[in-house]
């Protein structure tokens, strides 16, 4: 199924909310993952669909981490057809914390023949830290 740049972004989102999508299968063979402000301990760059596979396979998955209320996304196009940019925000309480949270990401989203081959995730880092507990990791990064 070829899959257009704004289905693909319906598709992150079932993802995000458990619904059973596998975020590797939409990466092309050769696809990059990129987090431009990753996380202590987080990759900046995953390349290749297996690479993205094995991350993701050996992390927890967002429902693992967060009861997720709501996911939604704001897909604005580019004068690029291959390319949209979505706000992606969840919202629920974190399963770590307790806390319950608001949560927007941005990514550019680059999809050719169905599958996406460039994703650059632009999360908040720290908000990501807080509601998975690990404040002390982005401290000691910051002092390193």
């Amino acid at each position: 199924m070829v899959r257009s740049p704004r289905e693909m972004v319906e598709q992150v989102c079932r993802m995000v909310a458990g619904e059973g999508v596998v975020f590797a299968d939409l990466f092309a063979e050769d696809g990059t993952l990129e987090y431009p402000f990753p996380l202590p301990g987080q990759p900046h760059e995953l390349r290749g669909r297996k690479a993205i596979r094995s991350y993701f396979d050996a992390a927890p998955s967002a429902r693992e981490l967060f009861d997720i209320v709501d996911v939604q996304a704001v897909v604005h196009d580019t004068t690029d057809p291959e390319v949209v940019v979505a706000e992606i925000e969840h919202h629920g309480r974190s399963l770590v914390t307790g806390e319950s949270y608001r949560f927007r990401a941005v990514g550019v989203i680059r999809v050719s023949e169905g599958q996406i081959v460039s994703y650059r995730d632009y999360m908040d880092p720290l908000t990501a830290a807080r509601l998975l507990g690990r404040n002390s990791e982005v401290v000691a990064a910051l002092t390193d």
